[in-house]
Parts: C-alpha cells; structure tokens; sequence
C-alpha cells in the first residue's frame, strides 16, 4: 500500500506514473471509508485527489506554498503532507480539522474556511516573496463555484499587476455546491468544449498567461501541465477540468447532495441518521413556494447554498424564475434583494448566520440606509450549529441588530416564525430579517395575533415578582428552565418575557419592570459583546436593578462540544439558578 508510506511530499517524488495513479485509488477509498463512518465534504475531495498528488510531485512544498480556497478540497493534501493517519484508522480521525490548519502543519499557510479567498491571499504571499527577494511558487487552488465571489474576481484583476510567480490552479467540475450560474460559466464552459482553443478568454482578459488541461484527473497530463509553469515569471491560470465525486458511483451522479455528506452506509450510500419530524428550511420552501403561487412578487434569493431555504432541484423548478441564486456572491445577494425591493418585489433571501459577515456592508449601505422591505432569513445561527471556526454561527446578533432601520426578530416557534414571515413580506416600511431558532422545530399549535408592526414590543408570559427572565429566540425555553428551577429552589415566582425583537427595547416594559423586581437575567445564542444583553443592562444602569447578561464570551471556538461551551459560559438552568440566589443574597 502506498498511502501508508507516504509522510511527506518527498515520499510522492518518488513514485513513477503508474505508482502514483494507484496511489490515488488508494486515497479515494481511504476518504470514501473515512466519510462513510466520520462526514465531512466528499464530491470536491474526490475530484482533486490526482491534482493534489501532481501539486506534490511538481512542487516543493513548503516551501512553494499552496493555498486552497475554501478548504474543501484539503483532504487529499493532507493525506500527502503528514497528515495520512488521520484518513486511514478511525482512532484519529478527529485529529485534523476540515480545512486548511497552519497549527496542524507547516504545509497549510492560511486557516480557511469561506469561499473565494485563495487569488488574494496568493497575491499578498506574491507580494511578500517579491519584497524579500524570495524564489518561490505560489500557487492558489480555486474551484468554478468560487469564481463567482467578487474577491476572486477582484484577485484575478489584480494577479497581472504582479508581473511575478504567480500559479492559479482553477477545478472546474461544472459545479459548486448546486449548479454554477452566472455569465462566466459560459466562458468556462466554451473554454471546455474547445479545450481551452476559444479567443473569448475570461483569464486572458485579465491580462493571464494560460493552460488547458482537458483530463484534469490525469496525473501524467497534470504533472506536464504544472512542470511547464513551475518558476514561471507571469501570472498564470492552469485550467483543469476535473470530475466532482470522482470515483463513487452516487456522488458522480448526484453532485449538489453528495458535496458534504454525514456518515452513511457505503454499499447503498444511504445517510446512516435519517432526519426526524420537521425542519425549519423544509418549512420554509413549503411556505415560499405556496406565497409564490399567490403572487408573482415573491422571489427567493439563495447565495449557492439553495437547501438552505429547502429549495431542493425539484422545489426550485417549480419556483422557476421566482427562485434566484446568485452563486457565492453574499454581497450581491442582498444588493440583489433591496433592488427589487425598491422596484415592488417581495425578496426572501436565505443565508446561514456563518456567512452574513460577508455582506455586512451591503445590509448596511445597499439596503438598510436606503430602508427598502427586503427579508433576511438567517438560519444556524446558534451555539448548537456549525462548530468549526471558520463557519462559527454566533456573532450575527452584535452585526445585525446594530444595524440602524433593520427590523431583526427571533421567533420561539414555528408558528412565530411564520407568523414573522408573513408580515415581513406583507409590510414595505422596513427592512426585516428573522433569526431562525437552532435545533429542532418547536410548535405549540397556537395562532400568533401579535402585530409585529409594533416595533419593539416584548410580551410578558408569565407574570411574577422580584426576578424577570427575558429569554431571546432559541434560550426563550431555557428561560422557562430558569423561572421553574428558581420556583423549585426558593419560591420566587419569577417573570418571564419572549422580547421578540432583537434591534430595540420595550421601555415601558422594561420601566414598569423597576416596581416590583430586583434583579432582570437576559439569554441569548450568541456573543455577549454587542448583543441582546447589552441593551438591557444599559437601560438599567442608572437604577437600582441588577442586570445578568448570558450568552457567549467572545472568542474563536474549534470543532468544540457545545455542551462543554454551554457549561463553560455558565448556560446551564442550575448555574444561572446558582447565581440567581447568590446575587439575591447579597
């Protein structure tokens, strides 16, 4: 077995063609085996597999220094850089992350996690070899899909102006998460039907040298094609085109499902773990697609990732021109959304919380200064979501809800949620994004009556003396823990309060709370800096009421248990009970 002996990029020079290509069969089925019990992303690691092996075979790494974009398609490498036992026994399966980590290796230089990011890093690693009269390759790694994020584009823009070594490998499967869309896919595919022979070149225009590799899962014609630019003087692109899901048999046939895949039976790839009762994306599609049928205002937005408003390929055909995706393209999403706002649309656009950070400035300048009635439907936003540090779902509540004119609401429930929906579509005074809860669907069955035009109006529901409990969105339930532990412990009958509205405060609430309470806790799933909390306890801090902020210290958190971070921040019904009684007992 070759895997086995392979501890550094210097054990695959020494293979010749043959050893290498059986080298890559034996990858592909130490990564099927390693997804099939652990998860992870599958398609885009089966397509580089042979890619990756040439990269090593060509270059020396670390000292030429590659950089992979998004991180996606980091298996294979490090399978060749060190890292191999972590694919090949289960006992270490979880000692590498799954994305590009310089703490795991000196042959990852950046920890990426977000997509269209690797031209420019490449550019500034270019750069600093140039300033220190360094002799090195630097080689960016970018696959289609993340050629339509603006910093790919703006790094293809500005890679000619190095006039240096400069390599930028593209993997072109056709694909990104779901299908590609946008103008450049044309030319992408027109450079594939012609082997790379069109006049009309996307990379030339920028000012590119070029290559074509037409079997990008060919180790021989990938290593000619690397051996030709290696030391090279220009900027130059190597255009491969490659197979996603590469050598099993579900993940060639069906790309978009098989892009990220949790644990699942090998022989029928079936999810090991089928999912239970509702889902709030499902719900979501449901709803949208029977508004849509309604009216032909309604459209929905997704940036790449359609599943997570639950348009699967069968919902959005049936949407049609009513659903959108824009590509990995957050920032046009939402200018996207407040221009059709302003043109008499109905816009929904659905992102998951780790991914708001790339358009904050379009939320604010695009279209919260210009007040238009778009939706933001924000999922995953929760300590209980993604734990990786790159795709971290906690820090939108201190981005978002400072955000003058915007409208952000946190529903308790399905029917909350909904009922939020509706209005947000059905009003045209703000811009509206809802906070959809973490875990799994909650309904009580009851209508929701609340007119949320009403901004910033909490409701009291349950009425008590001496401590008041507001529990925002997701922690509303852990509120409830809270007010029922406190009865069991010290007979205090406490107030508990769902505020709904994470941008404002309820005032007269929050003042006639003053006559007959001590002490007021505040919840939420997310960082405590610039969050929920805050707005309360600063209203308080002229008075004689004591304020408990809970949430989320702020920190980069990895691959962490979530009960252990929900214990560390002292989020358990026992501990904030705890500190209750202690801060009653002063």
């Amino acid at each position: 077995m070759y895997l086995e002996t392979i501890n550094g990029p210097e054990d695959v020079k020494k293979l010749n063609i043959d050893q290498m290509t059986e080298l890559a069969s034996e990858m592909r089925q130490a990564l099927l085996k390693r997804a099939s019990i652990h998860g992870g992303h599958f398609g885009p690691n089966f397509g580089m597999v042979e890619a990756t092996i040439a990269l090593h075979y060509v270059f020396d790494s670390p000292k030429d220094k590659i950089v992979y974009d998004v991180s996606h398609q980091t298996y294979p490498h490090k399978m060749l850089t060190g890292r191999k036992d972590a694919y090949l026994y289960e006992e270490h399966y979880d000692d590498v992350s799954g994305y590009s980590n310089p703490q795991e290796s000196s042959h990852d230089h950046f920890t990426v996690g977000h997509t269209s990011t690797s031209i420019s890093l490449a550019c500034g690693l270019a750069k600093g070899c140039d300033l220190n009269g360094k002799k090195e390759n630097i080689i960016a790694v970018i696959g289609d899909g993340s050629l339509s994020g603006g910093e790919a584009l703006e790094g293809l823009d500005f890679a000619a102006e190095l006039e240096s070594n400069l390599i930028i490998v593209v993997n072109d499967n056709d694909m990104s998460i779901a299908e590609n869309h946008g103008g450049l896919y044309e030319n992408l595919k027109l450079l594939r039907e012609t082997k790379g022979q069109a006049e009309c070149n996307l990379f030339r225009a920028m000012g590119l040298d070029y290559i074509y590799v037409d079997e990008g899962n060919n180790v021989k014609e990938l290593i000619n094609a690397f051996e030709q630019v290696k030391d090279s003087s220009r900027p130059v692109v190597v255009h491969i085109r490659t197979q996603k899901g590469k050598g099993y048999g579900p993940a060639e046939k069906d790309k978009e499902t098989w892009h990220y895949n949790a644990p699942f039976n090998l022989e029928t790839g079936e999810a090991l773990a089928q999912p239970q009762g509702d889902d709030y994306s499902d719900i979501t599609a449901d709803y949208l697609l029977d508004k849509m049928k309604k009216d032909p205002s309604v459209v929905a937005i997704t940036s790449a990732t359609p599943t997570v408003l639950g348009f699967t390929k069968d919902k959005r055909d049936k949407a049609g021109k009513q659903f959108v995706d824009v590509g990995i393209a957050e920032e046009t999403a939402v200018a996207l959304a407040s221009g059709i706002a302003a043109n008499g649309g109905k816009p929904v656009w659905g992102v998951y919380s780790t991914f708001v950070q790339r358009t904050y400035d379009q939320i604010s300048q695009d279209l919260c200064i210009n007040n238009n009635a778009a939706t933001i439907i924000t999922f995953w936003g929760t300590v209980y979501g993604m734990n990786d540090v790159t795709h971290l779902g906690l820090y939108d509540i201190p981005m978002m809800a400072n955000i003058p004119n915007l409208v952000y609401l946190a529903p308790t429930t399905k029917e909350e949620y909904l009922a939020m929906l509706d209005w947000s579509l059905e009003q045209q005074e703000h811009p509206v994004a809802i906070r959809v809860p973490g875990g799994p669907v909650l309904s009580n069955g009851q209508a929701v009556t609340k007119d949320f035009s009403k901004l910033d109006k909490y409701e009291i529901t349950q009425s008590g003396k001496t401590v008041a409990v507001i529990g925002l969105g997701n922690f509303y339930s852990l509120g409830l823990d809270v007010a029922s532990e406190l009865q069991k412990q010290t007979d205090i009958h406490a107030t508990v309060i769902n505020p709904y509205y994470i941008t404002g405060i309820d005032k007269e609430l929050l003042e006639n709370l003053k006559k007959e309470h001590d002490i007021v806790i505040t919840m939420e799933d997310g960082i405590l800096d610039g969050g929920f909390g805050e707005k309360i306890a600063r209203f308080y801090g002229d008075s004689s009421v004591k304020v408990l902020n809970y949430g989320l210290k702020k920190e980069f958190l990895d691959r962490y248990n979530a009960d252990e971070v929900i214990k560390k921040n002292r989020l358990t019904k026992e501990q904030i009970t705890e500190d209750i009684k202690n801060l009653l007992n002063r």
